[in-house]
């Protein structure tokens, strides 16, 4: 059955989940304080990188079936509202700024004259759903019919579209003390999905906000080990990625996100593993999540890492060489920059004095925008032509595919760093290449 549906925010998160709405079958409009946003997203155009998205966007927006605008008064008679805006951290701390969330519920609540549903799809601090219900009810002129949920999402980037429509699990929060309409809202917004078999998990709200936390802390976890096995293969002559192979092989550990490399970035896994340390301290339970400040800090020492294998490969001088970084967005098939292990080496990297090209598929907008001192190349092969060093720190598929024999013609010196260790080693050794990997031997 179709539902009017509204998104608060249309970032990533709220324009992936629009679409996705819209492909499900409902009515769907899109809010957002950014007029320039609404503009491009009303004629279907999507203003960021994200496979899928755009041809699903500009599909329902064609139709009709999917709407943006800058006027939550035009959203306020939904079936349902999803929150969707950003939680990014706050300046000089660790905790989630929650300025975005508070917006939507002083601003949407007060026009709530009929019974509605409201549900979070943001990630936030375990705590804040209660309290948003709270203030929901205080502020709506409907009162208490005006009820609050947590739906947490779990999208991967590169593959929102995927896990938005064929999602490995949906979760929904209530207050049990006060369920309501909302399951059988969900289920209905969510019908179709749950038809085809999808686990469609009820919990209380303090559970549901900590399930999203709760996993990324899980991955962020499981990405620092094999980066510190790395090291410690490093220092033994030992293989991390015949290791990985190894231990993933057991079913209780599993060989994803055992890739060892620069680490992780983006606008996710750091900030959410941050606020969930600064929660923890606000409840008392610092010492708890103890553990996560090493996570964070053997992270954040994978980039101190490469710098010290460049450096060693130049002979102890970066001033004045060339060094081509291939990479520029956190992963593949994203042009997010944020907290990007791949822009930061980069940018660390000349401001040490050597001449760094940064070639990325998609990601060279928003790199120019965070380091527009850097210098960019249009291509792979201008990116590496005349380079003394190259550096591969995010996976693309071009990457990964390239001739290195080529490659290795228009370079003038002949080391590459595989930051991600995805590349060829026996093809680029062949092609005369001398390779580091990250827990590797060197060849």
């Amino acid at each position: 059955m179709s539902m009017r549906v509204s998104v608060f925010g249309t970032g990533y998160l709220g324009a992936t989940h629009a679409a996705g709405m819209a492909e499900l079958g409902h009515d769907v409009i899109g809010v957002d304080i950014d007029p320039a946003k609404v503009e491009r997203l009303s004629r279907g155009e999507v203003p960021f990188y994200e496979p899928g998205l755009p041809e699903l966007l500009s599909k329902h927006v064609k139709s009709g079936q999917l709407k943006f605008t800058t006027d939550a008064s035009e959203a306020a008679d939904a079936d349902v509202h999803f929150i969707g805006v950003g939680t990014p951290q706050k300046r000089g701390e660790y905790a989630a700024d929650m300025t975005f969330v508070d917006a939507v519920i002083e601003t949407l609540a007060p026009m709530l004259e009929r019974p509605t549903v409201i549900l979070g799809k943001s990630t936030v601090p375990v705590g804040t759903a209660a309290r948003l219900a709270a203030r929901v009810r205080e502020l709506a002129p409907v009162g208490d019919q005006a009820e609050l949920g947590w739906n947490p999402e779990f999208l991967r980037e590169g593959f929102a579209v995927e896990d938005t429509l064929r999602p490995d699990r949906q979760v929904l929060g209530i207050d049990k003390e006060r369920p309501g309409r909302i399951e059988a809202v969900a289920r209905e917004v969510y019908a179709k999905i749950i038809g085809r078999g999808t686990p469609f998990l009820v919990t209380d709200l303090a559970t549901s906000e900590l399930v999203k936390v709760s996993a990324n802390a899980f991955l962020a976890t499981k990405i620092s080990f094999i980066n510190a096995i790395a090291e410690v293969c490093e220092a033994t002559g030992a293989d991390v990625l015949e290791l990985a192979d190894a231990i993933g092989y057991d079913e209780r550990i599993g060989r994803k996100f055992l890739g060892a490399g620069l680490g992780f970035g983006g606008g996710c896994l750091p900030k959410d593993i941050r606020a969930f340390q600064a929660r923890a301290a606000e409840l008392g339970v610092d010492q708890a999540l103890a553990f996560l400040r090493e996570v964070d800090s053997v992270n954040l020492r994978r980039r101190d890492h490469v710098i010290d294998v460049v450096t060693c490969e130049l002979g102890g001088a970066i001033a004045g060489r060339t060094i081509a970084v291939l990479g520029a967005a956190f992963k593949p098939n994203s042009d997010d920059v944020r907290d990007s292990p791949a822009l930061d080496v980069a940018g660390r990297l000349h401001l040490m004095g050597a001449k760094v090209k940064v070639y990325d598929p998609q990601a060279m907008g928003n790199a120019k925008v965070v380091w527009p001192t850097l210098a960019f190349a249009d291509s792979m092969m201008d990116a590496v032509s005349a380079a003394d060093l190259v550096v591969v720190s995010t996976e693309w598929k071009e990457f990964r595919e390239a001739d290195p024999a080529v490659l290795r013609a228009h370079a003038k010196g002949g080391v590459v760093i595989d930051g991600r260790n995805c590349l060829d080693v026996e093809a680029w050794k062949a092609a005369g290449w001398r390779y580091r990997g990250m827990g590797r031997h060197a060849t």
